[in-house]
C-alpha cells in the first residue's frame, strides 16, 4: 500500500470504517424484526429469509425496490452477507407496527436519522470518480462517521485504530506452511482446470484451498478472486440465455461469484483485482452503475491497468444507454431492410421499388455509397440477404477506406459493440473523429446531407458527456452536440436542450432549451416530444402540452404511453388551478416562475457559453490605456494565452522544454483571468490535455513531495482542463492546497467548485483561508459573498460581504453589477414586498448604473437576480384590476434554430437557382415527389377554423381540412421552377417553408415580383403540411392554387425589417440597396445568423 497515495489511502480507510457499521446494523435489524413481529427471533435461516421476502417485503414493495442480488441475499436469510445498501434499505423502508409507544417511536426516528446520514456519506464516497480524499475532508468525514457509529454502540478509541496505515498491512496470522503449500498447489490445479474448461472441478479445488487453516489472507483473496471468475465462466457455459438477469436463488453461480468477489475484496481491500472482480460480476448482472463504482476503485489502485480501463469504458457506455432508455426507443428497434422501406413508404410515401432501383444505379455513380447500402443489407438482413455482421463490417470498412462518412460511422458503431469485428472503443473513437471531419454536404449529391457526419458528431458528444475513452468534458460534449444539431441531428438537439434546461456544461437558458426541444421534436425525436410536453405543462400551455404528449405516444414513446393516465390527471389538476386564476394575472406570474426556475441551476464549472468572450486585444488595450483595470487584466491574460498557443502552432511536435514553457504560459493566463482561454476546437483541446498530462507525469516521477513552479503550474492547468468533473477535481484541489498552502489560486478554484457542488460552508472556509494570504483578493471576496447569500442564514452578513468585494474590485469588474443585483435580492428577502419601494430599488438602480461602465465584451449584461427582481417590479407596478399580460419578447424568436435553418436554406436555394438561371451555360435540374395526399379547396368558407403552425404536426403528412392558416411572407423569392418557394410566418411568429405548385402557366415571374412579396399576407384554406420527399422536413405545400386567398394590400407590412419583421424599417443594406432593417442589431443578426450574403448581390 506504500505505493498508493495518501489521499487514496484516506478513501479506503473511510470505506473500511463504513464496512465496520454492518455488524451493528445487522443487530439493529434483528432487534427491529423482533419488535415488529411480537418477539420472533431472526435466526439467519433460509426459511426465515423466504418468509420475510414473501410477507413483509412484498407488502412494502412500493417503498422498497430491491435488486435481484439483494432479494437473493435476503431470501438466503444470512444477515452476515448483507451489506450497508441492503441493511439500510430494509431498516428504513419497512412499515412500523401501529402499536409502538412514544419512546419506541422516538428511538426509531433517531436511528433512522443516523442511518440516513450514514447512507448519505456512503453514497458520497461511492460516487467519487477519483476515489481520493485529502486530509481536511478525511478528518471531517471521519468525525461524522465515527459519531454515527459511536451512537450505534461502537467505542471511539477502537474506531481510531482504523486511521493507522497498518490496517492495510496483513495482520500477523498463525501460518501453517504445509497448508500454504497445499493451498497454492490446489490453486494451481484449479487454474489449470479452468483453462481446460473444467469449471466445476476448478471450483471444487478452489474451495478446498480456501478452507485450509493457516493460509495468509492475501492468498485466500487470490483464491476467492479466481473462484469468482470461474463461477462466471461456469454460468456462461451452462446458461441458455445471456439476457436473463434475474437470480433465482443463492445457488445461482452469479450470486456465488459476487459473494466470492466481495470476500476477496474484504480480505485484501487495497488489491485492485478484488474490486475488479466485483465489477465484472455486476456487469454480468447488468448492474452497470455498481460496476462502474467498482472499476473506478480498481483503477485508483492500479491507474495504468488497461484491462480495468476497458471494462470501465464498456460499463460507462452501457450505463449511458440504460439512462437514455435506448431499449425503449422505437427508432433503435431492429428491422430488416424490407421493413425499413415499408415504414418509409407509410410515413413518407416513398415507393420501395423506386428506392431499390436507386440502390442498383448508385454503384456506377457512388461506389462507396453502394458499399454502405450492401453493409446495411448485411447488418439488418434483406429479402435476398441473410444477416451477417462480419460481412456488414467488411462493406462499411470498404466504404470508409474511400472516405465515406457513413461507412466510417457505421463501422465505428459495430466496432463499439463488437459486432462482426473485435470490440475496440479506441478504434471506434478514431473512426468517429474521421467521420465528423468530413464535409456536412454529400460530396457527389451536394443537395443532400453527408450521412454519417451528424451521427458521428452526436456519438462524440455522448462520449465526452459520459467519459468513454476520453476525459469527461461537458464543454466538449456541448460543442459536438451543437455541430450535430447544425447538421440535422434530432438526438443532439434533445441532449443539448437538456443541458440548457439543467445548466450542465452550458449556462442555464430555459428559452433556448425550449427552442431546441421544439427543433428536436420537429425532427421526430420521441424523447424531446415528451420533455417538451412536460415543459409546456409547467408554462400552463396545456393545449400544446397535450398535443406534444399525444405525438410522443404516436411516435412510439413507451414511457409516454405508460404514463398517459398520470399526465392527463396532472393536466386536469393544472387546468382547475388555471380556471381559478385570472388569465392576466397568470401571464404575470409565469415570467416570475421562470425567473425562479432559472436560479435553480446545478452549476457546472467552466461552461461553454452561447455568447463567448470574443476579445479584441486592440480594443481592450485602448480601454486599458484609458485607465480600465479590468481591460488591462484581460490584456495581460491574453498575452500569456497567445504565447501558449504560438508554441503549439509553430510545429507539429514540441520539445519537453517547450512543453514546460507552454504549461507556464497557460497557467499564468488562468491565474490572471481564465475566461480569455477560449481553446479553438476539440482537437486543440485534446492536444493541450495530452501535453499537460505528460508534464504532470514527469513532475510526479521526478518528485512527489518537493514543490516547484512547474509543478504548481501544471496542477493549475490540470484542474482547469478537467474541472467539469468537479467531484474528482475538488479532491485534486485538496492535495494542491496542502502542497502549496501559499498559492491563493488553488483556494479560489476550490471555493468556486465547492459552490457549484452547493457546499457553501466549504466555499466560505476556502475563501476565508485564502483571504488570510491576501485580504484584498477580490475574487475570493466575491465567492464568499455568493456562498453566504446561498446559505440563506444571514442576509445582512452576505450584504456586508458583497460590500467588501465592491470596496476593492475595479468598477468595471464583470461581477460588480451582479453584486448589486444580488444585494438587492438580499434586501428583498429581508423586507419582502415592503422593501420594493425603498432600499431594493435603490440598490437595483446602482446595479443598472454599474452596467453602464462595463466593457462591451460583457454586454448585454445577464443576471438571474436582475430578471427575478424586474419581474417582481413589473408585477407590483400595476393594481390587480389593471394587470395585463407582459408583451412577448418577439426578438427571442430570432435565435430560434428552426427559424435560422429555414431562412438560411431558403436563401441558399434562391441564390443557387438564380445563379443557374442567369448563366446560359448551366441548366437548373429540379423535380418534386408526388404528394401522399391531395389538398383540395373547401367548397364553402363558412365554418373554417383558424389554425397556427405550432398546432400542425411537423412529423406527419396531413391535410388540415376545415381549417385556415393565416400567414405573412417574410422572405423574397426569385425563382419558380418547379415551385415557388416562400418563407411564411404566422401570428405566433413561428415560421415555415411553403412550396406553391400548380400555379397558372406563365405567371411565375409576375407572382414572385408582384404578389408573393415580402410583407404580403395570405390565408391558406385546408393547408397541407407535407414532409419533404428528400429531406423529410416539414413544409406547407400548395397543390390547389385557389386555396390561397391574398389579404388586401392595406394589410401588407410595408418596408418590413428583413430580420425581425417590424414595419417601416429605416436602415437599408448598403450593398444590395433592397434589404431593410429597423436597427443595426437586426442587420448584424441577418448577416451572421441568416446569411444575408447568399442573396445580397442578387437583390
Amino acid at each position: 500500500m506504500t505505493s498508493v497515495s495518501k489521499n487514496v489511502r484516506n478513501y479506503f480507510k473511510l470505506d473500511l470504517l463504513i464496512d465496520r457499521s454492518n455488524l451493528k446494523l445487522r443487530q439493529l435489524f434483528k432487534n427491529r424484526y423482533s419488535l415488529f413481529n411480537n418477539g420472533k427471533v431472526w435466526d439467519d435461516s433460509p426459511t426465515c429469509g423466504n418468509n420475510y421476502l414473501t410477507n413483509t417485503i412484498a407488502h412494502n414493495k412500493k417503498k422498497l425496490n430491491l435488486t435481484p442480488v439483494e432479494k437473493t441475499s435476503v431470501a438466503s436469510g444470512d444477515s452476515n452477507e448483507w451489506d450497508l445498501t441492503t441493511l439500510s434499505a430494509l431498516l428504513l423502508n419497512i412499515d412500523r407496527p401501529k402499536t409502538l409507544n412514544t419512546a419506541q417511536i422516538e428511538q426509531l426516528d433517531n436511528e433512522d436519522r443516523l442511518l440516513n446520514q450514514l447512507r448519505e456519506i456512503r453514497n458520497k464516497l461511492a460516487h467519487h470518480q477519483k476515489k481520493s480524499i485529502d486530509d481536511v475532508e478525511f478528518n471531517q468525514l471521519w468525525t461524522e462517521l465515527s459519531t454515527i457509529l459511536v451512537a450505534f454502540g461502537y467505542i471511539d478509541s477502537e474506531l481510531d485504530k482504523l486511521k493507522d496505515d497498518s490496517v492495510f498491512e496483513f495482520s500477523s496470522q498463525s501460518i501453517n506452511d504445509e497448508n500454504v503449500k497445499e493451498a497454492k498447489k490446489l490453486n494451481s490445479l484449479a487454474s489449470q482446470a479452468h483453462k481446460n474448461l473444467n469449471f466445476s472441478d476448478a471450483i471444487t479445488l478452489f474451495t478446498k484451498a480456501i478452507v485450509l487453516a493457516g493460509v495468509p489472507d492475501h492468498d485466500r483473496a487470490i483464491f476467492y478472486s479466481n473462484m469468482s471468475s470461474t463461477r462466471l465462466a461456469l454460468y456462461e457455459q451452462e446458461s441458455e440465455s445471456s439476457n436473463n438477469f434475474e437470480i433465482e436463488d443463492s445457488t445461482d453461480q452469479r450470486y456465488r461469484a459476487l459473494c466470492d468477489a466481495k470476500k476477496a475484496r474484504a480480505l485484501w481491500p487495497t488489491w485492485w483485482k478484488g474490486h475488479f472482480r466485483v465489477g465484472k460480476v455486476y456487469t454480468v448482472l447488468n448492474e452497470h452503475e455498481k460496476a462502474i463504482n467498482s472499476f473506478e476503485r480498481a483503477l485508483t489502485l492500479d491507474p495504468i491497468n488497461n484491462e480495468i480501463r476497458k471494462a470501465l469504458d464498456e460499463s460507462r457506455q452501457i450505463y449511458g444507454r440504460q439512462i437514455r432508455q435506448e431499449h425503449l426507443d422505437p427508432r433503435l428497434k431492429p428491422t430488416t431492410m424490407s421493413e425499413h422501406l415499408n415504414e418509409m413508404q407509410q410515413k413518407m410515401g416513398t415507393n420501395p421499388a423506386h428506392v431499390r432501383a436507386g440502390h442498383a444505379l448508385i454503384q456506377e455513380i457512388d461506389p462507396a455509397g453502394a458499399d454502405v447500402v450492401k453493409g446495411h443489407k448485411y447488418e439488418h438482413g434483406d429479402i435476398d440477404v441473410k444477416q451477417d455482421y462480419e460481412q456488414a463490417a467488411k462493406y462499411f470498412a470498404k466504404a470508409a477506406s474511400q472516405g465515406n462518412a457513413e461507412g466510417m460511422y457505421n463501422l465505428a458503431r459495430l466496432t463499439d459493440r463488437g459486432l462482426g469485428v473485435e470490440k475496440d472503443h479506441n478504434f471506434a473513437l478514431k473512426l468517429l473523429e474521421e467521420a465528423a471531419a468530413q464535409p456536412p454536404k454529400h460530396p457527389i449529391f451536394n443537395a443532400f446531407p453527408n450521412l454519417g457526419v451528424a451521427e458521428a458528431e452526436h456519438s462524440l458528444g455522448l462520449r465526452y458527456a459520459e467519459g468513454v475513452v476520453v476525459h469527461k468534458n461537458l464543454v466538449a460534449a456541448a460543442y459536438w452536440y451543437e455541430r450535430a444539431v447544425d447538421h440535422g441531428s434530432a438526438q443532439s438537439a434533445n441532449n443539448l436542450a437538456l443541458m440548457y434546461l439543467h445548466g450542465t456544461g452550458v449556462d442555464k437558458d430555459l428559452d433556448k432549451a425550449e427552442q431546441l426541444l421544439q427543433l428536436s421534436a420537429r425532427r421526430g425525436d420521441p424523447n424531446a416530444m415528451l420533455t417538451l410536453a412536460t415543459l409546456l405543462c409547467g408554462k400552463n400551455d396545456l393545449k400544446m402540452a397535450k398535443n406534444w404528449y399525444d405525438r410522443a405516444c404516436e411516435s412510439g414513446n413507451i414511457i409516454a404511453e405508460i404514463n398517459r393516465p398520470m399526465f392527463e390527471q396532472a393536466l386536469q389538476v393544472i387546468q382547475k388551478l388555471v380556471d381559478c386564476c385570472p388569465p392576466n394575472l397568470l401571464q404575470v406570474i409565469n415570467p416570475i416562475k421562470n425567473a425562479f426556475d432559472s436560479l435553480q441551476t446545478g452549476k457546472t464549472a467552466y461552461k461553454r457559453c452561447d455568447h463567448p468572450y470574443i476579445y479584441d486585444y486592440n480594443v481592450l488595450n485602448g480601454y486599458a490605456n484609458r485607465g480600465s483595470i479590468t481591460a488591462k487584466t484581460l490584456c495581460d491574460a491574453l498575452e500569456h494565452f497567445a504565447q501558449a498557443l504560438n508554441i503549439l502552432t509553430q510545429s507539429e511536435s514540441i520539445t519537453e522544454t517547450q512543453e514546460n514553457i507552454f504549461v507556464h504560459e497557460l497557467a499564468e493566463c488562468y491565474r490572471i483571468e481564465h475566461i480569455v482561454a477560449q481553446i479553438p476546437g476539440v482537437k486543440m483541446y485534446k492536444k493541450i490535455v495530452e501535453i499537460v498530462d505528460r508534464v504532470l507525469h514527469r513532475c510526479n516521477v521526478e518528485s512527489t513531495s518537493v514543490a516547484s513552479q512547474l509543478n504548481e503550474d501544471v496542477l493549475i492547468c490540470y484542474a482547469l482542463l478537467h474541472i467539469d468533473s468537479y467531484e474528482l477535481i475538488i479532491k485534486f484541489l485538496g492535495s494542491c492546497k496542502q502542497k502549496y498552502p501559499k498559492s491563493i489560486y488553488f483556494f479560489r478554484l476550490s471555493a468556486s467548485v465547492n459552490g457549484w457542488l452547493h457546499r457553501y460552508e466549504d466555499t466560505v472556509f476556502d475563501a476565508n483561508t485564502g483571504l488570510e494570504i491576501d485580504p484584498n483578493y477580490y475574487e475570493l471576496l466575491y465567492s464568499k459573498a455568493v456562498a453566504l447569500r446561498l446559505l440563506d442564514s444571514d442576509m445582512n452578513e452576505a450584504i456586508e460581504a458583497y460590500r467588501a468585494f465592491l470596496a476593492v474590485a475595479p468598477k468595471d469588474h464583470r461581477k460588480v453589477p451582479e453584486s448589486y443585483y444580488a444585494m438587492a435580492a438580499c434586501y428583498f428577502y429581508i423586507h419582502k414586498l415592503d422593501g420594493l419601494a425603498g432600499i431594493v430599488k435603490k440598490v437595483y438602480k446602482q446595479a443598472e448604473d454599474a452596467e453602464k461602465v462595463q466593457l462591451l465584451c460583457f454586454l448585454p449584461y445577464e443576471s438571474d437576480n436582475k430578471t427575478l427582481l424586474k419581474s417582481m417590479f413589473d408585477a407590483q407596478s400595476l393594481p390587480d384590476a389593471e394587470i395585463v399580460a407582459p408583451r412577448r419578447d418577439h426578438k427571442l424568436r430570432l435565435t430560434n434554430p428552426h427559424r435560422i435553418e429555414v431562412i438560411k436554406q431558403h436563401r441558399e436555394w434562391e441564390a443557387k437557382s438564380s445563379f443557374v438561371q442567369n448563366n446560359a451555360t448551366l441548366d437548373l435540374i429540379s423535380g418534386s415527389h408526388q404528394p401522399r395526399v391531395r389538398q383540395q379547396t373547401a367548397k364553402s368558407l363558412i365554418g373554417l377554423k383558424a389554425i397556427s403552425l405550432k398546432e400542425m404536426d411537423p412529423t406527419t403528412d396531413h391535410v388540415y381540412d376545415g381549417y385556415v392558416l393565416s400567414v405573412t411572407i417574410i422572405e423574397q423569392t426569385y425563382t419558380w421552377t418547379p415551385s415557388i418557394h416562400l418563407v411564411i410566418e404566422d401570428e405566433n411568429f413561428d415560421c415555415e417553408r411553403m412550396f406553391i405548385y400548380s400555379f397558372p402557366d406563365g405567371q411565375g415571374k409576375y407572382l414572385t415580383n408582384k404578389v408573393f412579396t415580402i410583407g404580403s399576407k395570405m390565408n391558406i384554406i385546408n393547408p397541407y403540411l407535407r414532409l419533404g420527399g428528400t429531406d423529410m422536413k416539414s413544409l406547407v405545400r400548395i397543390d390547389d392554387f385557389s386555396s390561397i386567398i391574398m389579404q388586401s394590400e392595406s394589410e401588407q407590412v410595408l418596408n418590413m425589417c428583413r430580420c425581425c419583421g417590424e414595419p417601416n424599417a429605416l436602415h437599408v443594406c448598403s450593398k444590395c440597396k433592397q434589404a431593410r432593417y429597423c436597427t443595426k442589431e437586426c442587420q448584424t443578426i441577418d448577416w451572421q445568423l441568416y446569411k444575408h450574403k447568399f442573396i445580397c448581390q442578387r437583390q
